[in-house]
């Protein structure tokens, strides 16, 4: 395949007034990446070299944007009218002129199809085909385009409306992708006219005309899920639920336990090694990576984190962007890490707020620690050192230095650098005031009578 030279034309202007959104469909997102980043990846996996034209529309800018996240090879062609997908492809007439052996056209709304798909469409092409249309057989095939086939040759595409009842009887369904051959795709696409009842130019009605010229036209099986385009809030739902299932099975053969694997979420680069075990309700926003033998417990909300070799984290727990822990370091319940480095075996075990901190190793934070790090106006950094006890519910007010081997006291308030191997104590003086218990109470039922009358 390196030999052949390949354009991949992605259609991303339809309105998709169906999402009732005030963004452009393609940008709603799947796993944490827009639906066409999933199509854009899928082009890159199936062929890194091929040159990328994107046909944007309405959000035009935002398109283009999240685009360049991905692919700083794209260029991009508006389509200022909408009269139809081979129109859309014609606004990219300049790339099609450049004489590629090979034209992919897909849609920036189709986000699970696969790079297998992609090169499968591609070697026909390489094997004589001159186009290849990329077809699927749904359970029930009502309201699709039937692909009609003679001699193993594909000789139309005929809509549900205008086929015959035998027509009907087709189970072999368009799923809209196709692959032509470069020689031929300009001016196949060119010759389209809009003589139907809409005045649209039907991308689909190049495979007539490459029949009448005698051209070498088939159509080649793809997974359902493949071709299957996104219209509205219900239908992006339901392809989330294949690519979240894709995912985890994936994720299951390579060597990850999953308890329960259906009520696990991953995001779109959700990266987990082996021998990692993940409990029931565990979500993975966005930049996440796990390495071996990690423990991830019920309920927790990992995004923007890096997990190290054999830790511990929740259950109920949350690690937000930049947090890093290091090999055996445990972030247990209701805890919350944010912009930290735990250290080797360190110990965040319940209730405890972590933010802007660089924690030691093998140091154990107490119940209801936490590291006081904005002012209502900047953040600042706490440094606690290796071997160091932190006692519950103490509070350390950044910036703030804490050494190697200090013992601060629980309960403790501490706002100045403590160093190694100090004992810190930030908090008044415990004072007991013999019988004064009853005489506050006494007060106080006095102050609750008054009010009642």
């Amino acid at each position: 395949m390196a030999s052949r030279s390949c354009l991949t034309i992605i259609l991303a202007a339809g309105e998709g007034t169906r999402m009732k959104s005030s963004m452009s469909k393609v940008l709603h997102e799947i796993a944490g990446l827009p639906l066409v980043g999933h199509v854009v990846k899928a082009v890159q996996g199936a062929d890194d070299g091929a040159d990328l034209a994107v046909v944007v529309g309405r959000g035009a800018a935002d398109v283009q944007k999240a685009v360049g996240k991905i692919s700083d090879k794209a260029r991009f062609y508006e389509q200022t009218e909408r009269l139809g997908t081979a129109h859309a492809v014609l606004a990219a007439r300049e790339a099609l002129a450049e004489s590629h052996d090979d034209v992919l056209v897909v849609f920036g709304d189709t986000p699970l199809i696969e790079e297998t798909s992609l090169r499968a469409a591609r070697n026909k092409l390489a094997e004589g085909a001159d186009i290849v249309v990329m077809g699927f057989r749904p359970e029930n095939p009502t309201g699709y385009g039937r692909l009609v086939e003679e001699n193993g040759k594909l000789i139309a595409i005929v809509e549900e409306k205008d086929a015959t009842d035998e027509q009907r009887k087709i189970t072999f369904c368009n799923g809209g992708l196709m692959a032509l051959n470069g020689k031929h795709a300009l001016q196949l696409i060119s010759a389209v006219k809009n003589d139907n009842s809409k005045g649209e130019y039907y991308l689909t009605d190049v495979v007539k005309l490459a029949h009448a010229q005698g051209l070498n036209v088939i159509a080649i099986d793809v997974p359902v899920e493949n071709v299957i385009g996104i219209n509205n809030r219900a239908e992006l739902a339901e392809a989330e639920a294949l690519w979240q299932a894709r995912k985890r099975r994936d994720v299951m053969l390579s060597g990850v336990t999953l308890i329960a694997p259906e009520t696990v979420f991953f995001a779109h680069d959700t990266l987990i090694e082996a021998d990692v075990l993940i409990e029931p309700n565990v979500f993975f926003g966005p930049k996440v990576t796990v390495e071996c033998g990690a423990v991830i417990h019920a309920f927790s909300h990992v995004e923007g984190a890096h997990i190290g070799a054999n830790t511990s984290v929740g259950p109920f727990a949350r690690l937000r962007p930049g947090a890093k822990l290091a090999e055996k370091a445990k972030v247990g319940n209701f805890c919350e890490v944010k912009n930290a480095d735990i250290g080797a075996g360190a110990k965040v075990n319940h209730l405890s707020y972590i933010g802007d901190a660089t924690v030691g190793a093998e140091t154990n934070i107490g119940a209801g620690v936490i590291t006081c790090n904005y002012d209502g106006y900047n953040k600042f950094k706490t440094i606690i050192g290796s071997n160091a006890f932190v006692g519950s519910n103490s509070a350390l007010v950044a910036p703030l230095t804490i050494g190697n081997g200090v013992y601060v006291a629980s309960g403790s308030v501490i706002t100045d650098e403590v160093p190694e191997n100090a004992l810190a104590l930030g908090r008044a003086r415990q004072v007991n005031k013999e019988g004064r218990a009853e005489i506050l109470r006494e007060k106080y039922k006095a102050i609750k009578a008054s009010k009642n009358k």
